[in-house]
Order: C-alpha cells, then sequence, then structure tokens
C-alpha cells in the first residue's frame, strides 16, 4: 500500500489520508472499490486504529471515501479532488521544503531536479508492480 513515518513531523492521520489520496490517483485504489478496514489497515501500518478512522473520516467527509452501512467503506464513485488553490499551496509547501533540503546538502538545480523525477517514476512503477 503505502508507508507512513513516525519520525516526519505529518501526523500520521495525515500520512495515511495522502497516503489514500495517491492511491487513488494513482488508480491502485478505483472508484467504487472497498479500502481495508480500519483495522486491517492500522494492523498493517502499525498504528492505532483511531487514528486510520480519523483519516477515513475525514475522506469520507471530504467525498473521497462512502460508507455503505453493513458493508464498508468504499472509493467514491466519483471522489472529489482537492481545489486547485489547495493543490497548488501544497505543491508550494512541499516544494519549499524540497528546495531547502537540497540547498542544505548542496545539491544544483539539476541535481534536486533528477532527484524528484527519478522519486516520481519510481512512485509511478510501484504503482504498476501493483496493479
Amino acid at each position: 500500500m503505502f508507508d507512513i513515518n513516525p519520525a516526519d513531523a505529518t501526523p500520521i492521520w495525515k500520512q495515511i489520508e495522502d497516503g489514500m489520496r495517491r492511491m487513488i490517483a494513482l488508480g491502485t485504489l478505483r472508484p467504487g472499490e472497498p479500502v481495508p478496514s480500519v483495522r486491517d489497515l492500522a494492523k498493517s501500518l502499525r498504528v492505532n486504529p483511531n487514528t486510520v478512522a480519523r483519516s477515513y473520516q475525514r475522506l469520507t467527509d471530504h467525498g473521497v471515501f462512502v460508507v455503505r452501512r453493513g458493508e464498508g467503506t468504499y472509493v467514491a464513485d466519483e471522489p472529489t479532488k482537492p481545489k486547485q488553490s489547495e493543490s497548488d499551496a501544497k505543491l508550494r509547501a512541499a516544494a519549499g521544503v524540497y528546495a531547502g533540503a537540497a540547498l542544505a546538502v548542496g545539491a544544483t538545480l539539476d541535481e534536486a531536479t533528477a532527484e524528484l523525477e527519478s522519486n516520481y517514476e519510481r512512485l509511478i512503477q510501484e504503482h504498476r508492480r501493483t496493479v
């Protein structure tokens, strides 16, 4: 599925939320498909089930997941995407953190760009292996 990083400053519930959104964006989870139960995902990620439940609730509140009483939680038939302004702000923030890290280790713009492209492609390749 995806990994979480307990050492990351990003809250674990947010890492789970982002991981699920990434799986949907890459097509690993498709509209109408069931998502892992809260307990199963918590066990897999080795986190508290309440943390997973919080992520699932937020994704449901944002129209990404739907709950079918007695059946479980599913990817919405038409999962909502973040607003463009939210996506832009998130990319800007992440780019700022990455650029700062690249500068801190003395990487050139070309080296930083190559590393970003390499990781982007790695994520896509990992997705293709799981599908």
